[in-house]
Order: C-alpha cells, then sequence, then structure tokens
C-alpha cells in the first residue's frame, strides 16, 4: 500500500503545485489504485507517474468545488481510450453524477466502460468487502464535504516454515492448506491444526482522507488511530481568521486533530500558492510543534505504509 499525491495546491493550478488529487495504490493487494479528488490537469500528473489509468478502479470525491473535480471528464475519457474496460465507481457528494453525466453528454464522449455512481447522503459505511472498508463523516466546509476512513481487514500471519521443518513435515500443498488455517490429517495419524502453524495477525493498516474543512469533531473520530492522516493546510497560524472565513484549516488545527486522534503519520496538503519555499517550510515547522510526525506534501511525493 502505497500513497502518492498527485496535486498538493489549494483553489487553481500553480507552477509548483498542481490542484488536489491523491492517489491510493493497492496494487500489492488487489492490482488497483484508488483516487480522491481528481482537479485540473490531473491526467497530465498521472502521465508523469506510474500510475495507468485503467487500474483506477475508484475515484472518491470529497466536494464539488472545481479544484476538485474539474479533471473528471479528461480523465475519465483518456482511461476509455488507454483501454480501460473494467466498471468505474465514483463515490461523492450528492451532484457528482449529473456533473460527470452532463460534461459527458455535452461533449459527446462515449465511455467503453460502467460507470457506477455512489451519491452520499449521510456519512457512514459506504463499500465494505473482504479486503477493506470504507467510511465517511461530513466535515465543516463552505458546500458539502467528507472525509474518508479506509481500513484494511487484519492478514493472517506467516506460516511458521522452521516450526514446520522441525516437525518433519513435507512442504507442498499441506503448507498452503495450513496457511489458509485448515486441518491436515496425516497419514501417521498426526493431526495439524493450521492455527497452530502460523504467527501473529497482522494488524490492517488505516488511511484517512479529508477534504476541506474547518476543525471538526469528524476529523477526529475519521482519524482515530490511523496509520496515515491527510489534512488540508490552505493557512498558517497568523492567518486563522482567514482560515475560518473560508471554511479552511491552519497548520496548528491540523496538527491538533493529528494529535487528538492518536496517528502515526500526518501529511498536510491543499497548501494555498502564497507559501512557496522557506514559506513553506515554515508551515511545517509549525505544525510539528504541535505534532512532531508531520510532513508538508509536495505534488509527485510517494509514500509506503508499512504492515505494523
Amino acid at each position: 500500500m502505497d500513497i502518492q499525491f498527485l496535486g498538493t495546491g489549494a483553489g487553481v493550478p500553480a507552477k509548483q503545485r498542481n490542484v488536489t488529487s491523491i492517489a491510493l495504490k493497492l496494487l500489492d493487494e488487489r492490482n488497483s489504485v484508488w483516487l480522491f479528488d481528481c482537479g485540473e490537469g490531473t491526467q497530465q500528473q498521472i502521465l508523469r507517474s506510474s500510475i495507468r489509468p485503467r487500474k483506477i478502479e475508484k475515484i472518491f470525491i470529497t466536494h464539488l468545488h472545481g479544484d476538485h473535480i474539474f479533471g473528471l471528464p479528461g480523465l475519465l475519457s483518456s482511461r476509455s481510450f488507454q483501454g480501460g474496460s473494467e466498471p468505474l465507481t465514483i463515490v461523492g457528494p450528492k451532484g457528482i453524477k449529473e456533473f460527470i453525466q452532463t460534461s459527458l453528454k455535452i461533449s459527446e464522449t462515449h465511455l467503453k466502460y460502467p460507470i457506477h455512481y455512489n451519491e452520499i447522503e449521510e456519512g457512514g459505511l459506504i463499500f465494505k468487502d473482504h479486503q477493506f472498508q470504507v467510511h465517511c463523516l461530513p466535515l465543516d466546509h463552505r458546500i458539502t464535504c467528507y472525509g474518508y476512513r479506509i481500513e484494511e481487514a487484519d492478514q493472517p500471519g506467516e506460516l511458521l516454515v522452521e516450526k514446520l521443518q522441525k516437525e518433519e513435515v513435507p512442504s507442498g500443498p499441506i503448507y498452503g492448506r495450513l496457511k489458509k488455517g485448515e486441518t491436515i490429517h496425516l497419514e501417521n495419524g498426526k493431526i495439524l491444526y493450521g492455527k497452530d502453524y502460523l504467527g501473529p495477525d497482522k494488524k490492517g493498516r488505516t488511511v484517512t482522507i479529508l477534504g476541506d474543512t474547518r476543525k471538526h469533531p469528524n476529523s477526529v473520530e475519521l482519524a482515530k488511530n490511523a496509520d496515515v492522516l491527510v489534512h488540508e493546510s490552505t493557512f498558517n497560524q497568523r492567518e486563522a481568521q482567514l482560515a475560518k472565513a473560508y471554511y479552511h484549516s491552519t497548520t496548528v488545527e491540523a496538527g491538533q486533530v493529528a494529535k487528538e486522534a492518536n496517528v502515526k503519520q500526518l501529511f498536510l496538503t491543499h497548501i494555498s500558492a502564497r507559501y512557496i519555499g522557506k514559506a513553506a517550510v515554515e508551515l511545517e515547522n509549525e505544525a510539528k510543534k504541535v505534532f512532531k510526525q508531520t510532513k508538508v506534501v509536495k505534488d509527485f511525493d510517494e509514500f509506503s505504509i508499512p504492515t505494523k
């Protein structure tokens, strides 16, 4: 599991930062990519990454401001042109379906794959399978906006091969069955219980990705004990009143959420174009005074999220 930031700017594209888009790469887990928001120019950013549009399985939209959705029509079209034929699921606030269908209709764009829409009416569990579940809750922005919590299921522990070898259990299909936790009856009458030959379960990872928001209790709820929290940080603390007026967060507020939620790593994104160079470093230092494990991310930054 890796997370890559395709766009880390706020409002409008800038030379240093494109507008918001985040890729959660689940290539080892399910050979797919989940995209969170799709600002203008996202497909250009993807061209400069290792991501293949046909691998994008789901797109989660936090809210319907242009810097989070204007890249969708182009990306959806490119996915079709580049061999994408598998269904795509798009999750977001009410109105995302109309925006996409209107864009595709007016431009006479015909896709080679179906789109399944999930327009969120309220928070809660919005996706679950044997590998992952996703929850969302509303945040405090000028328009309807959501944050997402992605939870990975716990994984079985490693097979204790040395223990099996010491007991002279022959390798082969038996090992695979024990790995699945099955009970094996050997020809000599011995019974092997899969659970006796597995190490401790690997705890599943949790990633929280928030949309634009003022500081809000739901931010803490979504981020509780997460391995990674992605939080907007549009303004520094000196401009706290401006942040409040525009329904955004400051570096310090993001750090406070991370601390209250007991997360392991905080990534700050959605950075105003006014903060470049040393000013961006100052944003990070300001947040670190509240929560040490903080990093202000740049476009194309990529981080692995290790198993526990």
